[in-house]
């Protein structure tokens, strides 16, 4: 394998890492991000770096999308698109006797990732759009649509959270 291959590789294996961070440093500094229909020319570090950083988290994020799209993994994130209800139902009927929705297969937890999935790519495309066309009359309207599929992307994050502590609380519970 040659040099190329295998740093590929590692970033494939380290897309869910990657993602993670630039998206956490996008939205914990967004607060500060003053950019209407354009980046100015004396743009504020913060502006600059939301921008720049944030296309290449599109890029990363749409490659993890991809990532997880192949190989039949859609399937897992998006089990209704087959009428895939089993495991969903199951865990549902399971939560009123205090049973932890299982990580994986294509239960609650996968089915949420999903969403996470198409509201990071949605920030994505629309955070590149928004860059593309800076400056015209099509700007703002894609800032709009960014920052509404942002502040999903968001509440998706502290959801992803939390279900990410009930797993690590149902780990300990059955060691």
């Amino acid at each position: 394998m040659n040099q190329v291959s295998r740093w590929c590789r590692t970033i494939a294996d380290k897309l869910h890492v990657i993602v993670v961070a630039l998206s956490i440093f996008l939205v914990v500094t967004s607060p500060w991000i003053l950019i209407g229909s354009r980046l100015r020319a004396k743009a504020s570090i913060w502006d600059s770096l939301h921008v720049y950083l944030g296309l290449v988290a599109a890029i990363f994020g749409l490659l993890f999308l991809l990532k997880n799209l192949l190989n039949g993994h859609w399937r897992q994130f998006f089990p209704w698109l087959t009428l895939d209800f089993g495991q969903l139902v199951q865990e549902i009927k399971q939560i009123p006797q205090e049973r932890l929705p299982s990580s994986g297969g294509k239960g609650i937890f996968s089915i949420v990732e999903g969403i996470g999935l198409v509201l990071m790519a949605l920030v994505s495309i629309t955070g590149i759009a928004w860059f593309v066309y800076q400056g015209s009359s099509d700007a703002l309207m894609w800032r709009k649509y960014h920052i509404m599929f942002a502040q999903g992307f968001v509440g998706f994050l502290v959801i992803h959270i939390i279900f990410a502590a009930f797993h690590i609380i149902d780990m300990v519970r059955n060691s």
